[in-house]
């Protein structure tokens, strides 16, 4: 349907001779798999050591609890590394943001707003003005 004003092509796929199905070419040659078998080495363990669960009782909760406790403290450090950097400009103006409060920055945001009517009635007078 879509060689409606195509050109006939000169390389058709079925236009030389075929070959049966019993003459395949040869499969390429791959690399032999690896004979040795890998070895876990160690006693066996059971999976699972929390209170109330199989394997030892004491070791296992008390380092989850260390391990949790190692983590919080160097999320702690990171917060506290990246809070005192300000990357130019626009750190040092994120940085002014966070400080502000709410009342600052709601006197701020209304400071704003007064400016821009005060503008908008200046800019409508001259238009009044010059007509």
């Amino acid at each position: 349907m879509g060689a409606l004003c195509g050109k006939e092509s000169k390389s058709d796929s079925f236009a030389g001779t075929g070959r049966r199905l019993d003459s395949a070419p040869p499969e390429r040659q791959t690399a032999p798999l690896p004979s040795n078998k890998r070895v876990v080495g160690g006693p066996p363990r059971t999976l699972g050591g929390g209170p109330g669960g199989p394997g030892e009782e004491g070791a296992s909760s008390s380092g989850a609890a260390d391990a949790r406790r190692r983590a919080a403290e160097a999320a702690e450090a990171r917060a506290k590394a990246a809070e005192g950097r300000a990357t130019g400009k626009l750190g040092s103006q994120l940085q002014q943001q966070k400080k502000q409060t709410m009342n600052e920055t709601l006197r701020k945001d209304a400071e704003e707003e007064a400016r821009r009517k005060e503008i908008f009635v200046n800019a409508e007078t001259a238009k009044q003005t010059y007509q």
